[in-house]
């Protein structure tokens, strides 16, 4: 299933596109996936960045030892 977007671009740049034999609709598609993957890589980022702060003062050993302990709690 698809939905319909609409853009506007200059005539010249749809003709040259058409002329070259360029699928306005692939590029479309493929630019906003790309755009999309980006987006969601920085905010993965700056999740991570965000849970790195918040785990600080956690060390190491308390870290390896609580999943364990959650581990044995199934």
């Amino acid at each position: 299933m698809s939905d319909v977007i609409s853009v506007r671009v200059s005539k010249e740049l749809k003709k040259r596109a058409q002329e070259l034999g360029i699928n306005i609709r692939e590029v479309v598609e493929k630019a906003l996936d790309n755009a999309i993957r980006e987006k969601e890589k920085e905010e993965i980022k700056e999740t991570t960045m965000k849970i790195k702060e918040l785990m600080r003062d956690v060390s190491e050993d308390d870290w390896i030892r609580d999943i364990k302990e959650s581990r044995n709690e199934r």
